[in-house]
């Protein structure tokens, strides 16, 4: 049996670029905690673009939005983490699928903690609002399988970047969207999901590469 190196999960060409728009969304995720700790109406960048009410869309589109809902709820995530981890370990990526459930579990607890920290509400004192954990989830989930696609295909710093990249922000724009639609968040607390996600998933993808290679030298 052979003992090749596991790939990592976070490939060495988007460890620069990543690191750095992790760093720039860490810094939007204080200034806007910041900048909104303790609100309890939107502030003036939400409406810019919409006011969030209990009925902000009617019709199909409500429908739409709360189908995209439902799989950042406790019963949807769960579906999409088995599929993703069952996807791995049929790939043979152990080392991914820790990833999976990892990258994410991280963006939804940092996301929940922040929510007390800032304080921030919406339709009422106990509907802590920033930053949208459900935003944080379905970016960290695009953005960990974005990493192992560009992983298995072995793309390059630019293709790679673009990928994980494209793949985030249409995730989290159409969870976002769905978020404001349904009242659940300002646009604001949209942000600061995303930023939440794209600032915890490039250090955890980095963590578990460390503490899988460090196990592999210990077992040689």
């Amino acid at each position: 049996m052979t003992d090749r190196p596991a790939p990592p999960v976070l490939p060495l060409s988007l460890r620069a670029p990543l690191g750095l728009f992790a760093a720039l969304a860490a810094l939007i995720v204080v200034v806007l905690g910041v900048l909104y700790a303790g609100h309890t109406r939107p502030g003036t960048v939400d409406r810019w673009f919409v006011e969030p009410t209990a009925d902000s869309v009617r019709g199909p589109w409500r429908d739409v939005a709360l189908a995209t809902d439902f799989w950042g709820e406790p019963a949807g995530s769960a579906v999409l983490i088995v599929a993703a981890v069952a996807g791995c370990l049929l790939l043979r990526r152990p080392r991914a699928a820790v990833l999976v459930v990892a990258g994410t579990a991280v963006a939804v607890v940092t996301t929940t903690l922040l929510k007390y920290v800032v304080g921030r509400t919406i339709h009422g004192p106990d509907n802590l609002s920033y930053p949208s954990g459900h935003t944080a989830f379905a970016t960290a989930l695009a953005l960990v399988v974005a990493l192992i696609v560009t992983g298995r295909l072995g793309l390059g710093r630019t293709a790679g970047t673009v990928l994980v990249l494209a793949a985030a922000l249409l995730a989290g724009s159409a969870m976002g969207w769905a978020q404001v639609a349904l009242g659940a968040h300002y646009p604001t607390d949209v942000l600061g999901g995303w930023c939440t996600a794209m600032a915890v998933v490039p250090a955890t993808a980095w963590c578990v590469d460390r503490v899988a290679d460090s196990g592999r030298r210990k077992r040689r």
